[in-house]
């Protein structure tokens, strides 16, 4: 009777961790012959203050990456990243610290018109893989898409506003600390990167790109 009980508590507890292994952060994973990408996604508000430790301004979402380079040393770009969503084909390349909470203040707004075609104007969150910092200047809309009765067009920009911060910053000081670091590795290495997605973002519907030695990488996350 006791060994009864044993299996049936010992079979409790493990479908409550299986249970709490469903519930956490979406991940995913890849690797060819030069490194293994492991990646976490924190979407929503709550998992990304518990990931960075402060509150980032709406529409950054962070992923958590941790590289192991399968042998040698492998240097780390953080513009070989690229986040794409399957939902609306947005595409953002990682922003810096400074770019979300420094004297540049991040601005995303969105504005309606009652035309019936939608603009799209992304700005600095738009990149390519293996590119540049994102370079689209705000209000420079591209080709309208599809037909819809009131359509919505987002607006991203850069601010210049010293005085809205200050001088002692937790935010950036949190967001320095734990992002991925440039530099030539050996071992295995983690850290976060940050990206500009608009709109609410299933886990399904992302996917991060990574450009390698070999190749390219792509995590989908579950």
């Amino acid at each position: 009777m006791n060994f009864v009980r044993f299996g049936l508590v010992f079979g409790a507890a493990a479908l409550t961790c299986a249970a709490a292994d469903r519930s956490g952060p979406p991940r995913g994973e890849a690797a060819d012959k030069t490194v293994r990408l492991q990646a976490t996604a924190w979407l929503d508000k709550a998992s990304i203050r518990q990931a960075v430790g402060e509150e980032l301004p709406a529409g950054i979402v962070v992923i958590e990456v941790k590289l192991t380079p399968a042998a040698g040393r492998l240097p780390i770009v953080r513009d070989d990243f690229l986040l794409r969503s399957d939902r609306d084909g947005q595409r953002a390349t990682p922003y810096e610290p400074s770019q979300i909470a420094g004297d540049a203040v991040l601005r995303v707004t969105t504005t309606y018109d009652g035309g019936g075609v939608v603009q799209e104007d992304r700005g600095p969150a738009w990149g390519g893989l293996g590119g540049g910092r994102p370079s689209r200047l705000p209000g420079s809309n591209s080709p309208g898409i599809g037909n819809t009765a009131s359509a919505e067009s987002a607006d991203s920009a850069i601010e210049a506003n010293p005085s809205a911060r200050p001088k002692a910053n937790p935010l950036l000081a949190a967001l320095k600390q734990k992002i991925l670091p440039e530099k030539e590795i050996e071992g295995e290495t983690t850290g976060l990167l940050y990206f500009l997605l608009e709109g609410k973002q299933k886990p399904k519907d992302i996917e991060l790109l990574y450009k390698t030695p070999a190749g390219r990488l792509s995590v989908r996350f579950k």
